[in-house]
């Protein structure tokens, strides 16, 4: 498997010293951020992917994958970025989010999300890549493994794949349906995120009603079962890149840590899994 840690949580590093840091970590690589807000901006990726790879690899580090916000192959720079991640030798690209707003709405949005994956298949194709349905937890189309299999149904696994994120998975499926929706997306088995959820009791201050949110914690007191997950990954052969994701900043993390804290989190988070293997 290639180690690599997501860009989105070095936000603060210019791409050189971000590289410093996850080399000092011990990662393979990074996953690199190209989408608004980025360590990449999509307007600028004929020029800033591949100086942003070239300094990376300076550090002796790869960049199989990277993180992108595009939803439609129509948008105005989906073409560019498709056509550098390749010039660069980046084969795998993860897609942006689609919103799921209201309830009634699922069976059209299913549909619609197919015909934007036929356009964003064909780009993929195109350009000899491979573009990656993330599975995310909450309101999104993508929350549900079972909906992602059917938005990657007969498609060419080499151009549309499944991103699986357990501790998502364990969110919305948490005591099997996490291990059936890996199942279930085997064929399409791309990329892979860690990271873990715990959950949190709360009550409602308007209701008086128990509540209950999660919350992202350190992947060794998460709900996650790290094990039996990379038990199944080995199990299906996967050897490709596995995406740290260090969301220990904000509101929807169990503390919100400095920079600094983070980057001493993500050691121990690395060590417990590297541990486990």
């Amino acid at each position: 498997m290639q180690w690599v840690m997501f860009s989105k949580h070095l936000a603060p590093y210019a791409v050189p010293e971000m590289g410093k840091v996850v080399r000092g970590l011990g990662f393979d690589g990074v996953d690199l951020t190209v989408r608004p807000g980025g360590h990449v901006l999509p307007e600028q990726v004929r020029e800033a992917l591949p100086a942003a790879v070239a300094a990376l690899r300076e550090e002796g580090l790869s960049v199989p994958m990277i993180t992108t916000g595009v939803v439609d192959a129509e948008e105005p720079h989906a073409g560019a970025i498709f056509a550098t991640a390749a010039a660069c030798g980046i084969t795998r690209l993860k897609l942006g989010y689609w919103s799921y707003p209201r309830f009634g709405t699922m069976a059209a949005l299913i549909e619609e999300c197919r015909r934007k994956m036929d356009g964003i298949e064909a780009l993929a194709k195109r350009h000899g890549v491979r573009a990656c349905i993330h599975i995310h937890s909450g309101n999104t189309v993508s929350a549900n493994a079972a909906v992602v299999a059917r938005l990657l149904e007969g498609r060419d696994p080499q151009a549309a794949g499944a991103y699986i994120d357990p501790g998502h998975m364990t969110a919305e499926g948490s005591v099997s349906g996490w291990r059936q929706g890996i199942d279930l997306l085997s064929p399409y088995l791309s990329l892979v995120a860690v990271k873990a959820f715990g959950w949190e009791k709360s009550t409602d201050p308007a209701t008086g009603d128990v509540v209950w949110n999660t919350r992202m914690v350190p992947l060794r007191e998460g709900a996650v079962r790290w094990r039996e997950v990379f038990a199944i990954l080995r199990q299906l052969g996967y050897d490709g890149p596995v995406s740290f994701h260090s969301e220990y900043q904000g509101s929807h993390s169990w503390r919100d840590l400095t920079v600094e804290e983070l980057i001493a989190q993500t050691r121990d988070d690395f060590a417990y899994i590297r541990g486990l293997l």
